[in-house]
């Protein structure tokens, strides 16, 4: 354990049960009851540990991080839990010392490469979990720009300090959810909320103003039936499993240019890639982009006498260096081949399980 570590968690500075008992605190992650006694005279740890902290007084402040019963000597895991817990709302009321005591904690962890973050709130008081640093993308959400349906939006500037961003053309056009992103991501919860406030439908059913969202952003998609399979399968997870998972966001704005494509030379537009055609926003900052990767991707446009296209290694190696780029930001890209989204039970299949497996790898 690194050296300040335990003399800084004592009652001359920031003791680690705050403004609990040691046996309140440690009960909300330990069973005391059932584990073990050091002094033969005790059954259970609860005893062992009110004998000698209370009755005789005899234990060292710091003696919780070297008593093998509860390992957090031994195990990273158990080590960050521990942490996170001491900046719990129900430990500590006083966010001065909740946020002294958190950059404390980090400037300790960043070594290990581990920091806490913010993952949801009680009552307008922080919840910490810990995360690997580097994991996530960093920075804050402002504007998500999506679901655009027609000609691209023209988008200004009206406070380029605080980058403000007003739409003032083709605003009919696109959906831009501006509220504050959550810690714990992006449910549908939270989007038909806005949807709700925006269409006048504030005392319409859930199910019917979910339902209005979900045809709104079936109408962004076009004609591309893959990206249509992709979203009506996560619909329906989502009339299935409720309202409190990740919303599956379509044709996201990554990057804007003011300008289309066709005001530019052929091969000089700065930026490549301006839309993802899904956006997940998970906790831990996780943000999950999923595209659906047709013909287009890797063929040129002319089309051979056989009906097939001629394979082009520019175009490839192009959304490769965009992946390379979103991963290197800290997004998590997955890509779909069109021939697995064709139509029918085995691609419904794919899918199920796909978001099955995304959802597990996420929990948590």
């Amino acid at each position: 354990m690194p050296n300040g570590f335990r003399e800084f968690l004592t009652p001359a500075h920031t003791f680690w049960s705050g403004a609990l008992p040691e046996t309140d605190f440690l009960a909300r992650l330990y069973k005391l009851d059932e584990l073990p006694s050091h002094d033969s005279r005790y059954t259970t740890a609860f005893q062992n540990i009110v004998q000698h902290r209370v009755m005789n007084e005899d234990w060292d402040d710091d003696w919780i991080f070297e008593d093998p019963r509860f390992g957090l000597a031994d195990s990273d895991d158990k080590l960050l839990r521990f942490l996170a817990e001491m900046l719990h709302p129900g430990v500590r009321t006083d966010p001065a010392e909740v946020e002294r005591l958190r950059d404390f904690l980090n400037g300790v962890l960043v070594h290990d490469g581990y920091e806490l973050i913010q993952v949801d709130d009680i009552s307008g008081a922080p919840l910490f979990a810990p995360r690997r640093i580097g994991s996530g993308v960093r920075g804050t959400m402002k504007n998500l720009i999506f679901a655009a349906i027609g000609p691209k939006p023209e988008i200004v500037l009206v406070d380029a300090v605080n980058n403000d961003l007003r739409i003032t053309r083709n605003a009919q056009n696109c959906l831009m959810y501006d509220r504050p992103l959550p810690a714990h991501g992006l449910t549908w919860t939270e989007l038909t909320g806005w949807w709700a406030d925006r269409e006048g439908m504030t005392d319409a059913p859930a199910r019917e103003v979910f339902l209005s969202l979900c045809r709104r952003l079936d109408r962004s998609l076009g004609d591309n039936d893959a990206e249509r399979r992709v979203l009506r399968a996560y619909t329906d997870r989502s009339l299935r499993l409720g309202p409190d998972i990740p919303a599956l966001i379509p044709q996201v704005y990554l990057h804007y240019d003011p300008h289309v494509r066709s005001y530019y030379s052929p091969g000089t537009a700065p930026l490549a890639r301006q839309r993802m055609d899904f956006l997940m926003l998970l906790p831990h900052r996780v943000r999950v982009v999923i595209e659906c990767d047709g013909v287009q991707h890797y063929a040129d446009d002319q089309v051979l006498a056989n009906n097939r296209r001629y394979a082009n290694p520019r175009l490839y190696a192009e959304m490769m260096a965009e992946d390379r780029e979103l991963r290197l930001a800290g997004y998590e890209v997955y890509r779909f081949g069109g021939a697995e989204l064709a139509d029918g039970p085995a691609t419904a299949r794919r899918l199920d399980a796909f978001f099955d497996r995304l959802a597990a790898r996420y929990a948590g």
